[in-house]
């Protein structure tokens, strides 16, 4: 940062830095889940209670790297790196709420189309959400634990949270909001070695597999990249995802051969249409406060005046 306090341009070494402790993130937290040697599938409990602890470990010791990261660039900012990660205050009401309802407003058809399939009513939905009960079954189910609260939490910490602070003074917001899903992407493909390995189809499907995978990941890595940079918290990427991992990807195969086929497409239209309408609007950099990444921009630059009050 120079005297004025302005942030000095990136050079080729900060990039090369950047681009490296985001690759040990990814590298390391893949890494987590093979340490522990095991013939059981992922989802079996006792994988799943061992991966968690390394996984754990790792994702508290990211914000390590973004400091390392700090320190070997030399990059100095007004911001606490928590804050940098997205862990603040201000806002956060905004940024719990609406990236959610956003989320779900793309989701619109899915979320239609399960409504018209699920046997409760409305009024039971409600009585089961509200059930201790409900939740307790929940919260001891290692497979529901991993994808709605462990996994959301630690992709976006190291993914996100982390990543995002070393990239965007090295590209921009809007490039470092595609490149941080490389690394996300990328870090899906541990599942084609375990697929092989237990040989749970043929070797061309699970490529296939892996290579839509990692398209449908980078999509939506982008997307709470997005929300991560616009609304500078790190709540609502975690919601986000946890809500995307809930649903799934649409069944749009499913709605087109569905007896209520023309209201369940209709509903998808206008979630999509509803979704990019509402997209900046609904993420704009002022109702969530002072954004943190805005500390790592030039004031004078392009970037710093469409995001930063």
């Amino acid at each position: 940062m120079s005297e004025d306090g302005e942030v000095a341009p990136a050079g080729s070494g900060v990039c090369v830095v950047s681009v490296l402790c985001c690759l040990a993130l990814a590298c390391s937290y893949v890494g987590s889940l093979y340490v522990w040697k095991s013939e059981l599938s992922r989802d079996h409990p006792a994988v799943i209670k061992r991966r968690f602890t390394s996984v754990l470990i790792v994702s508290s010791l990211s914000p390590l790297v973004l400091w390392v990261w700090k320190e070997l660039t030399g990059i100095k900012t007004d911001a606490a790196i928590l804050s940098l990660m997205g862990f603040r205050v201000d806002g956060i009401l905004t940024a719990t709420i609406l990236p959610l309802l956003l989320t779900m407003i793309l989701f619109l058809g899915p979320l239609v189309q399960l409504s018209l399939d699920c046997p409760w009513g409305f009024l039971d939905g409600l009585k089961v959400a509200f059930d201790p009960r409900f939740w307790t079954l929940c919260f001891t189910d290692m497979r529901w634990l991993r994808n709605q609260v462990i996994a959301p939490l630690t992709e976006e910490l190291v993914f996100r949270a982390c990543m995002l602070p070393m990239l965007v003074p090295c590209t921009s917001p809007g490039t470092a909001i595609f490149t941080c899903p490389l690394f996300f992407g990328i870090a899906h493909f541990h599942h084609v070695i375990e697929q092989l390995r237990f040989r749970q189809a043929t070797v061309l499907s699970i490529f296939l597999s892996a290579a839509f995978q990692f398209s449908y990941t980078a999509v939506f890595g982008a997307y709470t990249a997005f929300l991560f940079i616009r609304t500078g918290h790190f709540l609502g990427p975690v919601l986000c995802h946890s809500f995307c991992n809930y649903i799934g990807f649409p069944a749009i195969f499913t709605a087109l051969d569905h007896p209520q086929r023309s209201m369940i497409v209709l509903f998808y239209v206008l979630g999509v249409v509803l979704f990019f309408l509402l997209l900046y609007p609904m993420t704009d950099p002022s109702l969530y406060g002072d954004i943190p990444i805005c500390y790592l921009l030039n004031k004078g630059s392009t970037d710093h005046h469409s995001l930063c009050l």
